[in-house]
């Protein structure tokens, strides 16, 4: 543990949320037995990650703030999306230990004791495996056909089943912020850096309440975020493919020439089209990706008006 003999380490537990005010008090009640349980081998912080909510959620979090010495919040200035909240929760949290938990109570907080336990015995990261939960079954395929699929593909290592919702130590965190990335995919970090880790099975749950802001946009942009911070597979597959195109359209070419049927010529017409528009479009989303990281614009701003950070 990365503390002197007269301090007992720090741990935080790091909360994103945008607009859960159905939500906090009900999480809240689950979490602080949790915290209470710690504190007496760690000081406990609790740090609430406010997306720019426009609900009742900051008023929410304030109140329970000035009832207990141990909960903070940091407010950003705009809605950054989850994974560039995170960042900042790791850019601004103290602590020896992080833990990272959505307030819904999908990943249960019960489990927070587990990451500690594994934590105490030499692991640096510590997470939870989804390794089932409640949603459509078509759902749940694909789901799990996207991870093996980008596990096979990726130019580094991938854990499956691996979410945010997970314990890492400060030296985790140094490691992971190594990397300026205007597209930050946190779990693909994790997974590049290494260190000594280990997954706790685990059903994720329905919510407590409240609706879900995740949506099939929201899973599609996802998706592409983690194929972009993966893998250069898309960059190398126009190659790949180069020798079959060339068949094909000679093949079509050919039998264009020989019976002059328009819709052979069409059908080479589309395919050159499909190669070329697809290597394009591969290429395009890599250097708008590569040209954002350039800029080096901040992923987030903290509005300092409704943040309270920790002492």
């Amino acid at each position: 543990m990365n503390t002197s003999k007269t301090e007992i380490p720090h741990l935080t537990i790091i909360c994103p949320l945008y607009n859960e005010g159905q939500v906090v008090v009900l999480f809240f009640e689950r979490i602080k037995p949790i915290i209470d349980k710690l504190s007496s081998r760690y000081k406990v912080d609790l740090l609430f990650l406010n997306n720019a909510s426009t609900d009742d959620s900051y008023a929410i979090i304030e109140d329970l703030r000035k009832k207990h010495h141990f909960v903070y919040i940091i407010t950003l200035s705009a809605n950054v999306g989850y994974q560039r909240s995170i960042e900042c929760g790791l850019r601004n949290a103290n602590g020896d230990i992080m833990i990272f938990i959505d307030v819904d109570c999908e990943d249960p907080p019960e489990m927070i004791l587990e990451f500690v336990e594994y934590y105490e015995k030499g692991y640096e990261v510590v997470y939870g495996e989804r390794v089932d939960r409640e949603e459509l079954s078509a759902i749940k395929f694909l789901r799990n056909l996207f991870y093996h699929i980008v596990k096979q593909v990726a130019d580094e290592d991938i854990i499956l089943y691996m979410a945010e919702f997970c314990l890492i130590t400060s030296e985790v965190r140094d490691a992971i912020l190594s990397d300026h990335d205007s597209f930050p995919f946190i779990r693909s970090s994790i997974a590049r850096v290494g260190f000594n880790r280990i997954g706790i099975p685990y059903k994720r749950q329905r919510r407590i309440a409240g609706e879900s802001h995740y949506n099939f946009v929201g899973m599609t942009i996802f998706a592409v975020a983690g194929i972009l911070a993966s893998t250069t597979l898309p960059l190398r597959i126009p190659i790949f493919v180069l020798p079959i195109w060339w068949i094909f359209t000679a093949i079509l070419g050919v039998w264009y020439i020989k019976t002059g049927n328009l819709w052979i010529l069409l059908a080479n017409i589309l395919l050159s089209f499909a190669y070329f528009g697809s290597a394009i479009a591969f290429t395009a989303l890599y250097i708008a990706r590569t040209y954002k990281n350039g800029l080096g614009r901040p992923n987030h701003v903290i509005h300092k008006r409704y943040t309270y950070l920790q002492k």
